[in-house]
């Protein structure tokens, strides 16, 4: 009986704990967790600055950050400058636009097909927000001089659009697969962290990987089978992708005149 009433005593007095002994337990774990989320977005932005140099310098992209909340999926926005396909001698030399719509990962692990099916479902709500299509080519020739954006109001000047991955880690042979079988025209690029370079005078900007699939490449894609992307080398740099347009090296351009990224 003197044994059941003390253990009923004990079961009724809530366990006491110290505040301090609970502090030192909880805050040590709270400040890594804190940390670590910190130091990841923070690779994450300076990933994305670094990326968007290398597509302005090397690609003739002019995109901008819009991560954040609302951003309906997009890490970067913007525009492709490519030669315009035509038979057109007086035009061939000058710049169209393609819609780029990106996502940028830094992490460490491979990129797998999860990740390139929801660059394809961005592409999508924003096809349906727009009321642009994947595959539509407009009618406008920009000029080098003064590119004149299509009016997204008229259904006779519409814009084509691609999908844009970049990421720090390399793509999964089934992230290939699955990209290139797409429909959406999609370009995979793996740019490997900078420390990783072996030469200490190489590039920071290199390319590992490029990456397309025939709804952007192909003949009957966006660039119309014209283009190319070439790995150029020298002695003393690592290999770094050039754009080629029917045999030509074409170089990196983007107009001077700016006008709002989202138009």
């Amino acid at each position: 009986m003197f044994v059941e009433s003390a253990y009923s005593l004990l079961l009724s007095q809530p366990p006491r704990f110290s505040a301090r002994v609970f502090q030192r337990v909880i805050r040590p774990y709270s400040t890594v967790v804190v940390d670590s989320l910190s130091s990841n977005v923070h690779r994450g932005t300076r990933f994305e600055t670094r990326a968007l140099g290398m597509l302005e310098r090397q690609m003739s992209m002019a995109l901008k950050r819009i991560g954040g909340k609302g951003d309906g999926g997009m890490d970067l926005l913007g525009w492709w400058w490519v030669p315009q396909i035509s038979q057109n001698a007086s035009i061939r030399g000058q710049r169209r636009r393609i819609r780029v719509i990106a996502q940028c990962k830094a992490e460490k692990k491979k990129v797998g097909p999860k990740y390139v099916r929801e660059l394809e479902g961005v592409l999508h709500r924003y096809h349906m927000s727009s009321g642009l299509g994947a595959s539509q080519e407009h009618d406008d020739a920009s000029s080098h001089t003064s590119p004149v954006p299509p009016s997204r109001n008229s259904p006779h000047h519409t814009t084509p659009s691609m999908g844009l991955f970049i990421s720090e880690s390399p793509f999964t042979k089934a992230a290939v697969i699955y990209a290139q079988s797409s429909l959406i025209p999609l370009l995979l690029i793996h740019l490997p962290p900078e420390h990783e370079d072996t030469v200490p005078s190489a590039c920071k900007t290199d390319l590992g990987t490029a990456i397309w699939n025939s709804a952007l490449a192909g003949n009957q894609g966006l660039l119309g089978g014209h283009m190319e992307i070439r790995w150029e080398r020298s002695n003393h740099q690592p290999g770094r992708p050039g754009l080629w347009w029917e045999n030509t090296r074409l170089p990196s351009w983007i107009p001077e005149v700016t006008y709002p990224i989202e138009q």
